[in-house]
């Protein structure tokens, strides 16, 4: 029966989860029906708009080239009706002078011929017919003005939409996510010379698997980038995955994304217990800081419960002058809040094996810290770091400006000894302030 039950569960679960992402894709389907409609109204507009930018052109062409023509045009006649109107003059002086000459020659008898003939031979020396050139100033032929837009008319024959860049694909053997950095490669299906640069998205995610369309986090948007692989530095990996894209562009217009993919982040991410903590610790959430007045708060408490009403001195408070574990009040805590010298407070999240990362930020004026790992087994009295039960790094500022780290055990990655065993990821605070995530 609890096999079956179990087995029920599990059919039920792969049902929601399909279930779910479906639901993802009938939404997907949805919004890309939208887009295909504001996207095609777009670039109808958009083709619109060139064409009467081309249209535009041509008209000014054309008006430029008219005006060049009429322009001709005019200079030409003016030149040749110049010419013509001189001419003309000239002709009619020429006649005049011919019928003068004529008219003489018949009256060669008479007294006045030599001087007559004299006047004539002088008025054809000043003839303006015979200072005139007849030979055309301009031509006629006006065949530099002609065109052939035959070589135009294939190109704009020629005209099609741009050619899109291809989708990239990553290359997920050649990725690496390490050390708060995410290393992305792809490359393009076919050589592309005409790429100019890529886009790269990326988005952080609790969800294994393709991105999902719906999801909390923005898209991370990084441009102009100029190679096929990108490394993002200084990211905080404070969820499990993280989903990315990538697009070519080239001058004029950018290409599909690649299929996303989603990489899963090595942090170990947990919050820390309040409820194993040291009493002269604050801790919030993903925070502890140190609070001398903690034991004192407790201790003022207790006794005005009991009655007493006495304060505690500071040389008498748990920050300077804990009892022996053997008598320390047993009723104190749960049994897992750390108490005496063991300063610590432990995170709520188990580790069963492998290996993990996580980060820990801590305020300059801190003195003192330490951040490790522990076995359950680490009693309530016992300091991080100084038992076979636990291991840390340890950070002392009291008498140094600077930070050494020192460890009980070589600074190395360490294997459980314990097969089946679980440990817990510590925090030890003492003097300071410390974040962990």
């Amino acid at each position: 029966m609890e096999e079956q039950r179990e087995a029920l569960r599990k059919i039920i679960t792969t049902l929601a989860m399909k279930n779910e992402e479906i639901q993802s894709f009938i939404y997907s389907l949805k919004q890309m029906l939208l887009n295909v409609e504001a996207n095609s109204a777009k670039v109808q507009e958009d083709l619109e708009a060139e064409f009467q930018s081309l249209f535009s052109v041509l008209e000014e062409l054309k008006e430029g080239m008219l005006m060049k023509i009429k322009q001709d045009r005019a200079s030409r006649t003016y030149e040749l009706q110049n010419q013509l109107a001189a001419c003309t003059r000239a002709l009619e002086s020429s006649e005049e002078l011919l019928e003068t000459a004529n008219q003489t020659l018949q009256a060669m008898d008479s007294e006045d011929f030599p001087q007559a003939a004299k006047q004539i031979k002088d008025g054809v020396t000043m003839a303006p017919a015979f200072r005139l050139s007849l030979k055309a100033k301009v031509s006629d032929n006006m065949s530099h003005l002609m065109v052939d837009f035959a070589q135009e008319r294939q190109m704009l024959q020629a005209l099609k939409f741009l050619p899109v860049p291809g989708a990239p694909v990553i290359d997920l053997a050649e990725s690496l996510v390490a050390d708060n950095c995410v290393t992305l490669v792809w490359r393009m299906p076919d050589e592309d010379s005409k790429i100019d640069h890529y886009v790269l998205e990326y988005r952080r995610t609790n969800f294994e698997g393709p991105p999902r369309l719906k999801e909390d986090q923005p898209w991370m948007v990084i441009e102009g980038i100029r190679q096929t692989e990108y490394t993002l530095t200084g990211l905080k990996f404070d969820m499990k995955y993280m989903n990315f894209r990538v697009k070519a562009c080239n001058k004029a217009v950018a290409g599909e994304f690649s299929e996303p993919v989603t990489l899963e982040t090595p942090a170990f991410m947990f919050h820390l217990d309040a409820s194993t903590s040291h009493q002269n610790l604050r801790v919030d959430d993903l925070s502890v800081e140190w609070d001398a007045m903690g034991g004192k708060v407790q201790d003022i408490k207790a006794r005005e419960k009991d009655g007493k009403g006495r304060t505690a001195s500071p040389i008498n408070s748990p920050a300077r002058g804990t009892p022996s574990p053997k008598r320390m009040p047993s009723g104190r805590g749960g049994r897992d809040r750390f108490t005496a010298e063991s300063y610590t407070v432990l995170g709520d999240t188990l580790i069963d094996g492998g290996e993990h990362y996580w980060e820990v930020r801590y305020e300059p004026d801190s003195k003192a810290f330490g951040v490790g790992v522990a076995y359950r087994s680490l009693g309530r009295f016992e300091q991080l770091g100084k038992t076979a039960a636990s291991w840390c790094l340890h950070v002392n500022n009291w008498l140094q400006a600077s930070c050494p780290f020192t460890t009980p055990a070589p600074n190395k990655c360490c294997t459980l000894s314990r097969p089946g065993s679980h440990s817990r990821c510590c925090l030890l605070s003492r003097y300071g302030v410390a974040a962990s995530r």
